[in-house]
């Protein structure tokens, strides 16, 4: 059976509002047009996520109300700011064939590096700029029977690419 990941970094936020804890900043403009480019381009590739996990935070919510995607959604504190273990464990707790999962840097990008055999030929996979997104499969029954280095990277795209 082939699992299919979908991890995107939330898109660009709003750094001027003082006070605003960290939790709670929304996106700005650009990043409400990116995530609204990286919607249409996961539509216009095939990729469909059947259910999508995403941080609490404020960022990482609108990011996925952008991308315009008809699927269920669950909403977690655990992974706001998650390492590479806690995003592993998350993952490993899904039941569905391919899954969207919503987080942060610095540890969404160990966790994209550490679940591929080899990353992706592109020169901004290593720092996952804002709404960067990779498609990763994996040859396994069950989200519990993945590991690490197991995964093929099938697509990575940034928004400036999608965007033309």
């Amino acid at each position: 059976m082939t699992l299919t990941l979908i991890l995107m970094r939330h898109a660009k936020s709003e750094w001027d509002a003082p006070g605003l804890a960290d939790h709670d900043r929304p996106l700005n403009g650009r990043g409400k047009a990116s995530a609204q480019a990286m919607g249409h381009w996961l539509r216009a590739q095939g990729y469909q996520p059947q259910t999508a996990i995403s941080s609490s935070s404020t960022r990482t919510g609108r990011t996925f109300a952008e991308l315009q995607l008809d699927v269920p959604v669950r909403f977690t504190r655990t992974l706001y700011h998650a390492g590479p273990e806690v995003m592993m464990d998350v993952l490993r707790d899904q039941t569905a064939p391919t899954v969207l999962m919503l987080g942060h840097n610095p540890g969404i990008a160990d966790f994209a590096d550490r679940l591929v055999e080899q990353p992706p030929r592109h020169p901004r996979f290593a720092d996952y700029p804002t709404c960067a997104t990779a498609v990763v499969t994996f040859d396994a029954e069950g989200w519990n029977d993945i590991g690490w280095r197991e995964g093929q990277p099938i697509d990575f795209a940034i928004p400036r690419e999608v965007m033309g």
